[in-house]
């Protein structure tokens, strides 16, 4: 099922990768940190150098009466309110709460899961020093149905030091509690159902703007950025005239999402949630009040809904808050000022697909082809296998099977964001590829460039590993910075053209390809760009 997918990948990237820092002891005795935001104050605590704020609210309730609905505003509170732990997570995942007495949590990491989940995470060197420091807002991964802001890996403390950025890092709603289209079946009430999840990011930018100088951040330079499903909610932002003057520069890792749901798909969706809870298509008022639990396991009832593609709970061209497909006729207009940083890891479905499927690993010549039937339906398979092939001589079955899928699943989306955005003629678009291998067998896998980014390398990382999270770290710094992506520590690094496919090879020295994977775009042009139900 796709949502378990999310899960075991999600999970998967944890296990790879750690991340954050545990507070010097000398801390204990240092003046708690505290900042003045629109509402009230807020306490944090010291993480060496780096103030950490966790759990501060950037919306108001979102359950019962508010589930479907537009965020609305924080409410304000007198005294000073803690921020020390991270707050609640969206629902998602598996019924959970009716096999066991406590409050629901996160499987993917032990955090509560409560329709209440709209609170953001700072990490800051500085509060009203009067310094303006750039401001880089992280969407998480889990596509749109799974995840959470607090992920360890994206601890935003080594990245605040390096770079003298403030971190922000959210929780919103997802799935169907974000992306439930209600338009048609409950009225106008609900008529942003579709994209509430993007709704409340818009509102944590919002947020941002109002507050974030309270935490020596400038809101005059704020870049969003995001890996997997995380790029694709920076993708589809472009796209949002809400989010027009919310953020500066945009950087989309792995997650390229071109299309919305259309609206007649997105109420058939709904339709069988609401089957699932026996409710007739004019109840959105007891499906407003149903249990999370009950609500999730009419999610996964949807999904496996024989006879039909599996229900996708993503955003929905609604005709108001995204107007049309973000990316699929061109770069959309109203983010034309905005410069794009966009790339991938070399070999994305050694997790995406060999995760779920260990035999990928120990393909023959036969078995490659039986894999790869799926994927290139319609297509010439012994001419792309063959262009494969030649692009690397040495490839074995498995390797071929991985480069293709790879292709397929996620860089066909980023050539076709970045060739449109190039298109423009207006911001600049730069492309990078993570080429750097963590091991034999996965290779660089979907999900291994977050930690570097947040210059979080794990534990027991082979060599290597230091340097380019720290290239990648000051990479992205530079761009948040600057609009642009190059300094010292990569080659020179002029932007991505049609004409010269340029990309930034990440690897323990950074080094500029041209005309990159040109051969494997010719072999795959006449294919569509999947579309990924995220």
């Amino acid at each position: 099922m796709a949502h378990n997918r999310r899960a075991i990948l999600a999970g998967a990237s944890l296990a790879l990768f750690g991340g954050g820092l545990a507070p010097t002891a000398a801390q204990a005795t240092r003046a708690e940190p505290i900042a003045t935001t629109a509402s009230g104050k807020v306490r944090g605590a010291w993480n060496r150098e780096v103030a950490v704020f966790k759990g501060v609210p950037y919306g108001g309730p979102t359950a019962g009466s508010g589930r479907f609905r537009p965020p609305q505003p924080v409410r304000p509170w007198s005294g000073v309110r803690d921020a020390l732990a991270f707050g609640a997570s969206s629902p998602q995942g598996q019924p959970a709460a009716s096999a066991r007495a406590e409050r629901p949590r996160n499987s993917l990491n032990d955090q509560p899961i409560s329709d209440d989940c709209l609170f953001l995470n700072v990490w800051t060197r500085g509060l009203a020093d009067g310094k303006r420091r750039p401001v880089m807002v992280w969407l998480h991964g889990g596509g749109f149905s799974a995840g959470t802001g607090s992920w360890p890996s994206t601890d935003g403390t080594r990245l605040a030091e390096r770079g003298d950025v403030v971190v922000v890092t959210l929780n919103h709603r997802l799935s169907a509690f974000g992306f439930l289209y209600l338009a048609d079946l409950g009225g106008a009430e609900f008529a942003d159902s579709g994209n509430a999840g993007m709704l409340d990011i818009v509102q944590a930018l919002r947020w941002v703007k109002q507050n974030i100088a309270a935490f020596g951040g400038d809101p005059g330079n704020v870049t969003i950025f995001g890996e997997s499903g995380g790029g694709a909610k920076v993708s589809v932002l472009m796209g949002m005239p809400a989010a027009r003057g919310l953020f500066h520069r945009a950087i989309v890792q792995s997650g390229a999402h071109l299309t919305g749901l259309g609206r007649e798909e997105a109420t058939e969706n709904a339709r069988l949630v609401m089957k699932a809870l026996d409710l007739a298509p004019g109840g959105v008022g007891k499906l407003q009040a149903a249990p999370i639990d009950a609500l999730l396991g009419a999610i996964i009832t949807a999904q496996r809904t024989p006879g039909r593609t599996p229900a996708s709970f993503s955003p929905v061209m609604d005709g108001r808050s995204l107007p049309a497909h973000p990316w699929l006729d061109g770069a959309p207009a109203i983010s034309a000022h905005v410069p794009v940083l966009i790339g991938s890891t070399r070999t994305e479905t050694t997790l995406l697909v060999g995760a779920a499927d260990p035999s990928t690993f120990e393909l023959d010549a036969v078995s490659l082809r039986a894999k790869l039937g799926p994927w290139l339906k319609g297509a010439d398979m012994e001419a792309v296998i063959t262009a494969f092939q030649a692009a690397d001589p040495k490839a074995t079955p498995s390797d071929l099977f991985f480069a293709i899928t790879t292709d397929l699943r996620v860089r066909k989306q980023s050539w076709a964001l970045a060739d449109r955005k190039a298109a423009q003629g207006g911001a600049p678009v730069w492309m990078y590829e993570l080429h750097f291998d963590q091991s034999a067998r996965m290779r660089s896998p979907h999900a291994m460039d977050v930690p570097l980014v947040f210059d979080n390398p794990p534990a027991g990382a082979i060599p290597g590993t230091t340097e380019v999270a720290a290239a990648m770290a000051s990479t992205w710094v530079a761009f948040a910075r600057h609009g642009d992506p190059n300094n010292a520590a990569v080659p020179k690094w002029p932007a991505y053209t049609a004409g010269d496919h340029t990309a930034m090879l990440f690897e323990p020295r950074p080094r500029l390809a041209h005309h990159w994977r040109d051969d494997e775009r010719a072999a795959l042009a006449a294919l569509p760009v999947m579309r990924v139900d995220r």
